[in-house]
């Protein structure tokens, strides 16, 4: 039987974890690196790849990207930023699938964000949309289809993606029209994660786990492999890291056979 292994990673573009100063950690590529190498995945989704500019200036080529892929030989890549936007925040930003079998079929759908004002340092902001990306590849003599995303945390913002429900139905939209093997990585940001896996599992999606938390600032299961009835989940944890404020989430699949 053929078998995959992906690892779902928000890496918060290289930023290590210090339980003591978070938010002034220093960048250490080599430890997300090394982070991801040891797993040997078949498939890699990586979010919050790059560092937001000041501007919302975007650098080309993506310095992350570029050393990652240098550093994962065999891999083939696909990375995008979201859309330009002056607004940017100084996080993580832009989206990587990488595959050990040669990606296609390269897509991508920007996910518009809703006007909420919020307070940042003094000043009043509003949200920069968001971004779902999707690529084919060939598994095991099997067509399969990725996606990944990282979307809007409303919870930050002291809303709810209940209320403000356009990024997922949009995610949920693309999903719907695969008839592929198809998984969903992604930082999915919704603090109520029961809400969220009962809202995809109608849609014919299942999470590798939702009992683990998966971010080490607040006790929150945000980051989900979802997966569709084509595939079945032959193994899944969620890894401990201190090369990110996310842990990893790993999972095994299996082909169904139909």
């Amino acid at each position: 039987m053929g078998t995959f292994k992906i690892i779902q990673f928000n890496m918060q573009f290289g930023q290590i974890w210090d339980e003591a100063n978070p938010d002034g950690a220093p960048v250490d590529l080599k430890q997300t690196i090394a982070e991801i190498q040891r797993h040997d995945a078949d498939v890699v989704i990586l979010q919050e790849v790059e560092h937001a500019q000041a501007g919302g200036k975007q650098l080309i080529p993506p310095p992350n990207y570029s050393l990652i892929s240098q550093a994962l030989t065999g891999y083939h890549g696909y990375f995008s930023y979201p859309k330009a936007d002056k607004r940017e925040l100084p996080f993580g930003i832009g989206l990587a699938i990488f595959s050990k079998t040669p990606l296609y079929d390269l897509s991508k759908l920007e996910l518009p964000s809703p006007v909420i004002e919020f307070d940042f340092y003094g000043e009043t902001k509003t949200p920069t949309d968001r971004l779902l990306i999707g690529a084919k590849t060939k598994i095991k003599g099997h067509e399969v289809q990725l996606y990944n995303t990282h979307l809007l945390a409303f919870f930050m913002l002291k809303a709810s993606s209940k209320i403000h429900t356009e990024q997922h139905r949009l995610v949920l939209e693309q999903i719907k029209k695969s008839r592929l093997p198809t998984v969903l990585c992604g930082d999915f940001n919704v603090s109520n994660h029961h809400a969220l896996v009962e809202q995809f599992s109608l849609a014919g999606l299942t999470t590798a786990q939702n009992t683990e938390v998966t971010w080490r600032r607040m006790p929150y299961v945000l980051d989900h492999i979802f997966f569709d009835h084509h595939l079945k989940l032959i193994q899944r944890s969620v890894v401990p890291t201190l090369a990110s404020d996310h842990h990893l989430v790993i999972a095994e699949f299996g082909f169904n056979a139909h």
